[in-house]
């Protein structure tokens, strides 16, 4: 691996000041699972790793009913689906952050560096899609909120800008009626690489017959996670019934867009997308209505 010098700040203030410094040759270190083995790689040369782990406000995991959810961008996997307020209240987020890795990574990753790392494949990022995730970001230049459909540029890319980091991702209250699921498919437990992804959310009305609105995120079949804002409008105002259902999952399908690879074919993903987007409808309007 090559040489470079590790600092781990006490503050976000000095942490924006360590990163500025070095521009585009300074990466942040959150769980480290993603960015060291890239460095071992050699995919980055930089001068300098700025471990954040250190900073109180990076490591917040709190909800209040008014303000909703806020996840440090230093908090590991673990706290997260440990969380029972996620569990009661984020059921799309738990699914995702549960999944990834081991139980050894989960002790480590963080669901802010899982966005950060901006993989096609992320498991966390169409989780944090479907349930209208706000990026807070800051800089030099101030903070900022970022849609997290729109954090990522391209496989590997998100648009921090140079000195930037990420601070936490806060996610709103979910209203009565709400139901998220998120699922995968893998080729077997040992290539922790999703094929295909998906994560849904519902909100259905107070009948839970139908349902008022929709969010569909995929992953790994698109340079990008994808919102598929088409499919999910499809949703609104209709009967929360297998029809419906079917008739969101083959739209989603047309907002795939992926290629072959070692670990599958564009067929195959492109149907998986369908199977899985079914799957996790079923299951987010059943969670909806079991309140």
């Amino acid at each position: 691996m090559q040489e470079f010098e590790y600092v781990a700040p006490a503050n976000l203030e000095d942490a924006i000041r360590l990163m500025a410094e070095k521009g585009p040759r300074a990466k942040a270190l959150a769980g480290g699972t993603d960015i060291l083995i890239q460095l071992r790689g050699g995919r980055f040369q930089i001068d300098r790793l700025v471990d954040i782990k250190k900073i109180p406000e990076l490591n917040e995991l709190s909800f209040s009913e008014a303000n909703g959810l806020t996840v440090g961008a230093a908090v590991e996997c673990y706290r997260v689906y440990e969380d029972q307020t996620v569990q009661k209240l984020y059921p799309g987020l738990f699914d995702s952050a549960s999944l990834i890795g081991g139980i050894q990574i989960q002790g480590r990753a963080t669901v802010g560096g899982n966005l950060c790392n901006a993989a096609p494949s992320g498991d966390n990022i169409p989780s944090l899609i479907v349930q209208e995730a706000v990026a807070i970001v800051a800089g030099p230049n101030g903070r900022r909120n970022i849609s997290v459909e729109d954090f990522c540029a391209g496989p590997g890319r998100n648009v921090l800008q140079e000195g930037e980091l990420l601070v936490a991702i806060h996610i709103p209250t979910p209203k009565p009626n709400f139901g998220a699921h998120f699922l995968r498919f893998i080729p077997r437990n040992e290539m922790d690489i999703a094929i295909a992804n998906s994560a849904v959310s519902v909100l259905l009305d107070d009948s839970k017959q139908h349902i008022v609105s929709a969010r569909i995120a995929i992953g790994s079949v698109a340079p990008t996670p994808v919102f598929a804002r088409e499919a999910s409008a499809l949703l609104t105002g209709k009967e929360a019934n297998e029809a419906s259902i079917e008739e969101a999952a083959e739209a989603t399908k047309a907002a795939a867009s992926p290629i072959n690879d070692m670990r599958g074919t564009i067929d195959q993903r492109i149907h998986l997308v369908g199977v899985l987007t079914k799957r996790a409808l079923r299951t987010a309007i059943s969670r909806a209505r079991e309140g």
